[in-house]
């Protein structure tokens, strides 16, 4: 071939070339740009409708795999790459990928039923695989919660969803679950009277229901009193520390002597 013709058939190829690298070049900016407008509007649209804050989490990393994915093909459609084969080979790679990673098939399915049945939003705080958090984020994949020691923790949807959950702001009030020992020459009746009227004053313990101050069992020191106010979950740890500080300073006032165990011990005589 003569040299002025390869130069010329080079030179075509490279400006072709050139032009489907700037062309994907510019076509990414712009869709990553337009990608971000989407979100955004679609966000605020969620918002105007007072979508939960949960479901707008999931709507937009949803929107966003299903945009970059269009992105790409977009891309890849410039450099003369057939979209539709390519669409069905990925198709075919995600059953692939999708078999041999069944666990995040398994997180994705999970954050779908967590979204559709919500057992619990953004904000609640719940115990889920063993772990008490505040959830701050639903995803695809995993759920992102803060422990009451402000550590970020993320668990898996599958860990989430196939476990117990329970959620503790799902409810009014919350019961603080605490005991009083006693010694054995307590009066029971004055105790329970002194710290009725005595809970009553602890800031953020509701009215209703009426704490409960009942004997829960019996040790070798005395009687036990199960003390049990009720309050927001909002004040738990507040009420539980006040509370165990108001039965020191109730049993201390009333002059109660420290518990102590009784053993009595038995001679046996021939």
């Amino acid at each position: 071939m003569d040299p002025n013709e390869l130069l010329t058939v080079f030179t075509d190829h490279a400006i072709d070339w050139g032009s489907r690298v700037v062309g994907a070049i510019i076509l990414y900016f712009v869709g990553r740009m337009l990608i971000g407008m989407a979100l955004r509007l679609l966000d605020r649209s969620l918002e105007r409708s007072k979508v939960d804050a949960t479901l707008r989490t999931y709507a937009a990393s949803s929107s966003k795999v299903v945009l970059n994915i269009v992105l790409l093909l977009g891309i890849l459609s410039v450099f003369g790459v057939e979209t539709t084969s390519f669409a069905g080979l990925l198709a075919a790679a995600g059953v692939a990928i999708g078999m041999a990673w069944s666990g995040l098939l398994a997180n994705f399915a999970a954050g779908v039923f967590m979204v559709v049945l919500r057992p619990f939003k953004v904000g609640d705080m719940v115990e889920v695989a063993g772990i008490v958090g505040t959830i701050r984020e639903i995803g695809l994949f995993a759920t992102i919660l803060d422990t009451p020691d402000n550590v970020r923790t993320i668990l898996g949807n599958n860990a989430v969803f196939s476990g117990t959950i329970r959620v503790y702001t799902a409810n009014a009030h919350r019961r603080v679950d605490l005991q009083a020992q006693l010694g054995h020459g307590v009066d029971v009746a004055d105790a329970t009277e002194r710290l009725m009227a005595a809970l009553s004053r602890i800031p953020n313990v509701v009215s209703e229901p009426t704490p409960d101050v009942e004997i829960l069992t019996f040790t070798a020191r005395g009687p036990v009193l199960a003390v049990r106010p009720y309050c927001h979950n909002d004040h738990y740890w507040q009420v539980y520390f006040d509370t165990n500080r108001t039965i020191r300073d109730t049993f201390g006032e009333a002059g109660y002597p420290v518990p102590e165990e009784h053993v009595h011990m038995r001679t046996l005589t021939a």
